[in-house]
């Protein structure tokens, strides 16, 4: 597939931990709630879902933030319950309590009904957008892929949505993990070849979004989360037409298990903001990129305060390779737009001043 040639690719240099002229930002959500933009479009699509299953609306949105902001990488638009859908689970949305499953996963007989979506066909919608984004980037930026974790979809699977205590999910894990292990395999197997697909279709680096992790105790957290995402990476495509497909894996509340993400083999390591970034470069040293993690909430200061935020974190890190500057989680859909123009451009300044 022809693509035009990348005019800025600091973005995957920093997470091959090569030399950059400044630190490469984009940011968590970044196409998202917080601009009246997306809203509009959104509105258009009549529903989360139809705007994340039509290519072209879900292009538009992917595109909107780097009209706006100088953003060093454009992410796919999508949703990380994609997958669990694709297994026929009727994902829907309620208003104001997120999303929701009719057929959540509680029984054997639930676990047997579970299949790999074979992602030509009912994931289709994922892999068109990201031809369709590409094309439409012309080499600006690099495109980023994504997916969940296996534990992090199984939750949402097996608790039927969103959840505070993740009773069910838990309940299984301590129980009968087996049957954990049996959906997560499935899970896995899902997301090696939807990631893939995503890189066949022009995506030039993918995520792991592993958003409950943290909730797990350690032990657990190696057997039931990392595993299955050190499975994930070792079967992805990591050189694709030519060209080197870096792997970020994202554990919020992991920051305590970092050294065994950087061991997964994973290219870069996302950081939320409960571990100081020049702490996590000591226990990682060279081996992984590091990607964060400033704290959503600065995004509510004056651009003063922004700003201090930013060159604080840069000087943190310090004048090493390796850093992509991010939140700790993603943008809160209340931020006022102005104020992420003042942290992506502060970011690229106080990145060329520690260079020099």
């Amino acid at each position: 597939m022809e693509f035009p040639a990348l005019k800025n690719d600091r973005y995957i240099k920093a997470l091959l931990k090569q030399d950059t002229d400044t630190t490469p930002v984009w940011i968590m959500r970044q196409a998202g709630r917080y601009l009246p933009e997306y809203k509009e479009t959104r509105k258009q699509a009549g529903s989360f879902l139809d705007l994340c299953m039509n290519p072209e609306l879900a292009c538009e949105v992917t595109l909107q933030p780097l009209r706006r902001f100088d953003l060093d990488a454009a992410i796919l638009f999508s949703d990380i319950l994609t997958i669990p859908d694709a297994m026929d689970l009727g994902l829907y949305f309620s208003e104001g309590e997120g999303p929701k499953f009719k057929n959540p996963i509680r029984t054997q007989a639930d676990i047997k009904k579970l299949f790999v979506p074979d992602p030509s066909e009912k994931l289709r919608y994922v892999t068109d957008a990201v031809t369709l984004i590409r094309h439409e980037l012309g080499g600006q930026v690099p495109l980023i892929g994504f997916s969940g974790s296996p534990w992090t979809l199984a939750t949402y699977m097996i608790e039927g949505g969103s959840s505070k205590d993740y009773h069910h999910s838990k309940g299984l894990l301590y129980e009968n993990p087996a049957a954990l292990h049996q959906i997560l395999d499935v899970i896995a197997q899902s997301v090696v070849l939807y990631l893939n697909a995503q890189i066949e279709a022009g995506a030039q680096s993918v995520m792991i979004f592993d958003t409950w992790g943290g909730v797990l105790s350690p032990e657990a957290y190696q057997e039931f989360s990392l595993r299955y995402m050190q499975q994930i990476v070792e079967q992805l495509h990591r050189e694709y037409e030519g060209q080197t497909i870096p792997v970020t894996l994202f554990t919020k509340g992991g920051g305590q298990w970092i050294e065994l993400i950087a061991d997964t083999g994973c290219n870069g390591v996302g950081l939320d903001w409960t571990l100081s970034i020049d702490e996590a470069r000591k226990r990682v040293g060279d081996k992984v990129a590091l990607q964060g993690n400033l704290d959503p909430n600065v995004l509510y200061a004056s651009a003063e305060i922004i700003r201090n935020h930013v060159k604080q974190l840069i000087e943190k890190f310090g004048n090493h390779n390796g850093h992509v500057f991010n939140l700790g989680h993603g943008i809160h859909q209340t931020v006022n737009p102005d104020h992420l123009k003042v942290l992506v451009d502060a970011v690229h300044e106080f990145g060329r001043e520690i260079r020099q």
